[in-house]
């Protein structure tokens, strides 16, 4: 048999952390797969699974299970004791726990699996129509939109989930934080979550992060009436390794869908593109953020 090389090493993996690592590393399972000419089938049948967890893995949406991968080598011909030994440590590496472990209780697989691919961005392009975008929410205002959102939950579980959303926005100030632009209908400015106070404290807080280098926001007036992106909130998650593609995600009620087809992702970035064009400047929609604020 023949395999496509050593599993490439990425250039810095204590930046790019383990989800980078983890897609990096199924990209690799997969082309050894089809350079062997083996099928998802006969690789699940090889580890006891079934062949939508070859898929899975592949698209590194699962933690790796050392056996599984071990089987998943030899079956593919890496012999050499050197390259599995550098494979097996990355799989190390990409199976580390992260931040939000310590919250998995109330994450659905669905959102975790967001998350890391929040951590792991390089340009975070999100339009919303309903609320601020969670990464640049106040406390006060993610409470109150999460208690909107979570109604009979605990004190207790609220506040974690409050500060689930504010342990998310440490990435805009971490080195090598990504880039944030994001498009916000005029609605999620007008709409109040909370008292008067709350959404003043939120729309200060929208100008002071506007500030910052990698944070764009622009508003989507209501004079322009429909627009490109009626269908909804959508958010792109775009990454700086090669080797990953473009992602959307789109967020429903009770799961989420990952989009990764080239076709489906170009129609959704046209779409993103349309919509800033639409919509203020970030110099304009910073005066319009002011007057709504002043409305309050």
């Amino acid at each position: 048999m023949t395999t496509p090389g050593p599993p490439p090493r990425l250039p810095d993996p204590g930046h790019s952390g383990p989800t980078v690592l983890r897609i990096v590393l199924g990209t690799q399972l997969r082309r050894m797969r089809e350079a062997n000419g083996v099928t998802r089938e006969q690789a699940g049948d090889h580890i006891r699974a079934s062949h939508a967890k070859i898929s899975r893995l592949e698209l590194g949406r699962v933690g790796f299970k050392e056996r599984d991968i071990v089987d998943l080598l030899t079956l593919y011909g890496v012999t050499d004791d050197r390259e599995r030994a550098e494979f097996m440590e990355l799989v190390t590496q990409a199976n580390a726990p992260g931040w939000w472990q310590h919250y998995g209780d109330m994450l659905p697989s669905w959102f975790e699996m967001y998350l890391r691919l929040e951590q792991a961005a390089s340009v975070i392009r999100t339009f919303q129509v309903q609320f601020v975008p969670g990464l640049l929410q106040t406390e006060d205002y993610a409470r109150s939109v999460i208690v909107a959102g979570h109604q009979g939950e605990s004190v207790e579980d609220i506040d974690r989930r409050v500060q689930l959303r504010m342990t998310r926005q440490k990435l805009l100030t971490e080195p090598g934080s990504p880039r944030l632009w994001a498009v916000v209908d005029e609605a999620a400015l007008r709409r109040p979550f909370g008292p008067p106070r709350v959404m003043r404290s939120q729309l200060d807080h929208l100008l002071h992060m506007v500030e910052m280098p990698n944070v764009s926001v622009q508003v989507l007036p209501f004079r322009f009436g429909g627009h490109a992106a009626a269908g909804g909130p959508f958010t792109i998650l775009r990454f700086a390794e090669p080797d990953l593609p473009d992602i959307v995600y789109l967020e429903q009620l009770t799961s989420a869908v990952y989009l990764e087809k080239r076709s489906e992702v170009e129609s959704y970035l046209a779409v993103m593109e349309r919509v800033c064009v639409q919509a203020e400047t970030p110099a304009r929609s910073a005066e319009m953020v002011m007057r709504i604020r002043q409305d309050l």
